[in-house]
């Protein structure tokens, strides 16, 4: 029987650098509780750290620095062991795809299930909900692109998804001038039909959101195909549905803008 170091040691000759406990378990022939006395000393002796209960990553020299590895390298492989579909989304996907004006602070992941965030390290790890309806119309392989990394692949959101991802979770990605800047980077590159039958998933007014920032950054063609969401709207709503109005009824004398149904309660900041 080989100690769990000497495990450690054959998973990462192997390229691999994350495991179960009940894997491990089993192929050292350990009681639970013997596994875990050995899986504490490793982790005091930063060899080992546990993101989830019953999961673990293989830190290597070069990752002691930041308590983990990259979250990319063992996302995929940490929602297989959840039993979880999932996506990253807002700031990651948005540094992906080319619009790197904020720093991604955080890691941010879209999921079918309410879970816990979590820091890992100098990580932070956060997951936003979606309803399984929704998830399920939208997580779609042809909606998504892949993030690579020296372990393998995680799944990432497309432009279109991002875009409306970001507009639905406004308060995860700076506020509305954070979408703003995702619209003004990344808008021109939507396919815009993908944008408009994903759309459908989303809520109306996040929807019109979306729409009158394409509109206002001059992306046209994907603006143009979200108009129909707009005449459905029966009410307007605010641009910026975070920012209280400071005298009551100043919402009334704000701009309005008919083509979206949107009050236009703040003034549209990025940087360019």
């Amino acid at each position: 029987m080989h100690s769990l170091d000497h495990y450690l040691d054959e998973q990462l000759a192997r390229g691999r650098s994350y495991f179960p406990k009940e894997e491990a378990v089993k192929a050292l022939g350990l009681t639970a509780e013997a596994f875990t006395a050995q899986a504490t000393r490793l982790i005091k002796k930063q060899r080992l750290v546990s993101p989830w209960r019953g999961f673990y990553l293989i830190l290597r020299p070069e990752d002691r620095i930041t308590g983990a590895p990259d979250p990319a390298q063992w996302l995929d492989p940490l929602m297989k062991h959840l039993g979880l579909d999932y996506r990253i989304s807002l700031l990651r996907a948005a540094a992906f795809h080319g619009s790197s004006h904020q720093a991604a602070m955080v890691f941010q992941v879209i999921v079918p299930k309410q879970l816990r965030a979590f820091d890992l390290g100098r990580h932070r790890i956060q997951f936003l909900y979606q309803t399984p309806v929704a998830f399920t119309m939208t997580n779609l392989p042809e909606w998504l692109q892949q993030l690579k990394s020296e372990s393998g692949f995680a799944k990432v959101a497309g432009v279109e998804l991002l875009l409306l991802d970001a507009t639905r979770y406004f308060h995860k990605v700076g506020g509305i001038n954070g979408v703003a800047q995702i619209a003004h980077d990344l808008g021109g590159t939507a396919d815009p039909r993908k944008l408009a039958k994903a759309a459908s998933a989303y809520e109306n007014s996040a929807v019109r959101r979306l729409g009158y920032l394409l509109d206002h950054f001059g992306h046209a063609r994907q603006a143009k195909l979200l108009a129909p969401f707009a005449r459905k709207a029966k009410s307007m709503k605010p641009l910026d549905p975070s920012v209280t109005p400071l005298i009551e009824g100043m919402d009334d004398i704000s701009e309005k803008d008919s083509n979206w149904m949107l009050t236009i309660n703040e003034p549209v900041e990025i940087d360019v």
